[in-house]
């Protein structure tokens, strides 16, 4: 299955969300540090609700860790200013779809990472900035899942 990774989120429900949607799709969540929150956070638990223990999450001490757990995997890192859509990938099991923290979004030293495979975007209507972190992975998550013909589902 596929992975997610928030590296350096800031905002504990949008991880909650996104703690919910791994354990809906089957695929893991990777949070990298430094992280915004506690993952005891009241607001972060409420967000995922009893999912926690449906989930696989793994925390890791900076993104240099990050990519030696995850190996050689691919990884689409997503932003606004890419001009691939991520839906134009054919998505492999292992993958990493990765985002960066909000409200900034991945910075310009983390995307010219010599790990990150592409730059891809979620389309908008133009003028609009950003989707919310969960509400993108969400999207992300479920167009790969989707082509894996939802492996799994019921």
């Amino acid at each position: 299955m596929f992975k997610v990774m928030f590296y350096s989120p800031r905002i504990a429900p949008n991880t909650g969300n996104a703690i919910r949607m791994v354990a809906a799709t089957g695929c893991e969540l990777h949070l990298v540090e430094p992280m915004g929150f506690d993952l005891s956070e009241p607001k972060l638990r409420r967000a995922g609700l009893d999912y926690h223990d449906l989930a696989s999450v793994t925390v890791h001490a900076g993104l240099e860790r990050a990519w030696a757990a995850l190996g050689d995997a691919r990884v689409f890192a997503f932003t606004a200013h890419a001009g691939r859509s991520f839906a134009d990938i054919a998505y492999r099991p292992g993958d990493v779809l990765l985002f960066g923290p909000e409200p900034t979004g991945l910075d310009d030293v983390t995307l010219a990472d010599p790990h990150i495979t592409e730059q891809v975007r979620i389309p908008m209507l133009p003028g609009r900035r950003s989707l919310n972190l969960s509400n993108a992975a969400a999207v992300a998550a479920y167009e790969a899942w989707r082509q894996y013909g939802f492996s799994g589902g019921a």
